[in-house]
């Protein structure tokens, strides 16, 4: 593959990075939703260089980095204002509250549920298309070569399996059976994905979201506290055992595409910077009800210390551990069956391949 060069003089590693997701991943496409699920208002964004734009956080998003590290000179735009050709660089359909179930998240107001992002992402591909001609194998070798970072999940058990008084999510289905349900669905709209083009996916697992401070605040204290905690926690190990195994099938299943686990509660655990940050407590004032940030409320000085921004989401240092471990895995069990940079180089090999004169090779009889 051709790589072209930022402005840093850094190479471009791949055409476009598309970005599907909740929160964690959103850069703005909730701004003008009604929604109580937005952060475009200090102090989010006070370490991010526009300010707050939409980011669940104080500056980059894992998505941020993971785009830095892929060599693009910016970040990538979200859907709601991605215009001309800087689409040809990817999108974030990622919104805050969003899930793989279209009904998570609803009592937060609206939202982008994963069904509606593919439906972004279809609106892209057909810009894409017009752009390059309207040639549909052009478009399909274009996309070919991009990276799809999916994550999403954590709205599904936080505002939908877990919020019992809104949902009867958890008495209709035990939670091994949830965690099947839901890596199906997902399996579906990864599948999608696949049919518009996609061959390069990144799947994040889920993180420990029982121990987030929301939720541990939520649980209580006391050894009831800790079963309450350990209780979600375990709920979501069985999705992340799904992710698994639904990234083993696809591989053997659809052998021109590449799909790749990160293992987030992995990452953290053997991480010993981020087991030494402050993980009780967020570095804004934040509300205890939301768990976001209170618009323009006060923030610890020193937020390299801390795990959790607000009560809900990491702070910039954080998800620069966990996107550099994606990217560059520390440990082997950081990433199945290999990290990011090693699927970005699988498809530079694969294109070298293809385009070997195998005729310079045949012996002449």
């Amino acid at each position: 593959m051709q790589q072209r060069c930022n402005a840093n003089g850094k190479q471009q590693q791949v055409p476009c990075l598309f970005i599907f997701g909740n929160s964690l991943s959103d850069d703005g496409n909730n701004n003008n939703l009604v929604t109580s699920a937005k952060s475009n208002y200090p102090p989010y964004g006070m370490d991010f260089p526009e300010g707050p734009t939409g980011r669940f956080t104080n500056g980059r998003t894992i998505p941020d980095f993971i785009g830095q590290f892929l060599g693009f000179d910016d970040f990538i735009p979200p859907f709601a204002n991605a215009t001309g050709e800087e689409i040809l660089k990817g999108v974030n359909y990622a919104s805050g509250a969003a899930g793989i179930r279209n009904e998570s998240g609803e009592t937060q107001g609206d939202r982008i549920w994963m069904d509606r992002q593919l439906e972004n992402h279809q609106i892209t591909v057909s810009q894409i298309e017009q752009m390059l001609g309207n040639q549909n194998k052009s478009t399909a070798e274009y996309l070919s070569k991009c990276i799809y970072s999916i994550e999403i999940g954590s709205n599904d058990y936080l505002n939908n399996y877990f919020l019992t008084e809104y949902y009867p999510t958890s008495e209709i289905y035990t939670q091994q059976q949830y965690a099947v349900v839901l890596a199906d669905q997902l399996s579906q709209q990864l599948m999608a994905l696949y049919k518009y083009g996609a061959r390069r996916f990144v799947v994040f697992g889920l993180g420990k979201i029982g121990s987030i401070p929301l939720m541990q605040s939520s649980c209580g204290t006391g050894t009831n506290g800790s079963a309450c905690v350990d209780n979600i926690n375990n709920a979501v190990e069985l999705f992340n055992v799904q992710l698994i195994s639904l990234v083993v099938a696809l591989n053997n299943n659809l052998t021109d595409a590449s799909f790749i686990y990160i293992n987030s509660t992995g990452i953290s655990s053997t991480s010993s910077f981020l087991d030494s940050l402050v993980s009780n407590a967020s570095c804004c004032e934040a509300s205890a009800t939301s768990g976001l940030c209170e618009p323009l409320g006060s923030t610890c000085s020193n937020r390299s210390e801390y795990l959790y921004w607000d009560s809900i989401h990491p702070t910039e240092i954080v998800a620069s551990v966990y996107a550099e471990r994606a990217y560059k895995a520390e440990y082997p069990s950081d990433a199945y069956p290999f990290d990011i940079s090693h699927l970005v180089q699988l498809g530079v090999l694969e294109e070298a391949v293809s385009s070997y004169d195998h005729t310079k090779s045949r012996s002449v009889i």
